[in-house]
């Protein structure tokens, strides 16, 4: 599920997700993470041109309008009828690998969410997470008491938080785009990730090539 959610205000009002990060838009960055781990995409969305952003793809709209994320999960979870992985779509550098991850330890501690622990007010960071369906009538209890913030959600159901440190530093992995600055931020991680992952290749290749002429001698 790709939450799509938000004005974009601080963007000058342009669909933030749109935006390209290291030659992506950042929402086919979080569509191809959630394809490692899903059997299908689902676009939360309340902008009426939200069909036209991944062909092909179903688009729901918040049926509670006006709570934030939390109303993107509640949207999600009452559409699909079975478990999900949220991902924001401004979050760029979430990859799949660390999807699976969080479905496969929910899935094995039979937790109602499973989420990534972070720097967040939190400890753990709300909308990069997998959810089972029956963490819906939690949502809907909180929705109804008036609690929108989808991180108190950890006190209304059974929460697993997993360490994810191996996949690279949460406040990387997480970063948000929410300003012209974050975005300068997110090309030039992306464009040094890019390098470094270039060199680690061409490295590799290279010790490759010696073992192989070594072994010809």
């Amino acid at each position: 599920m790709i939450l799509a959610g938000g004005t974009s205000v601080r963007m000058g009002g342009v669909p933030k997700g749109l935006e390209a990060v290291g030659g992506m838009r950042m929402i086919d960055r979080v569509a191809s993470a959630l394809s490692d781990s899903t059997d299908s995409l689902l676009l939360v969305a309340n902008d009426a041109a939200a069909g036209t952003w991944i062909p092909g793809i179903d688009v729901v709209r918040d049926a509670r309008p006006g709570i934030g994320p939390l109303g993107g999960v509640h949207a999600a979870l009452s559409l699909a009828e079975t478990d999900i992985i949220a991902v924001a779509w401004d979050m760029p550098f979430v990859p799949g690998g660390l999807l699976r991850n969080l479905r496969d330890a929910a899935e094995l501690h039979d937790a109602d969410a499973a989420l990534p622990v972070s720097s967040s007010p939190w400890g753990f960071e709300p909308l990069v997470a997998w959810y089972s369906a029956r963490a819906l009538s939690s949502v809907v209890a909180m929705i109804d008491a008036g609690e929108a913030r989808v991180g108190a959600l950890g006190q209304h159901a059974n929460l697993l938080t997993v360490d994810v440190s191996s996949w690279g530093d949460p406040d990387e992995l997480f970063f948000n785009v929410n300003t012209a600055d974050d975005l300068a931020h997110a090309n030039a991680y992306a464009t040094a990730n890019a390098a470094a992952n270039a060199a680690a290749n061409a490295a590799a290749n290279a010790a490759a090539s010696r073992s192989a002429n070594e072994r010809t001698r």
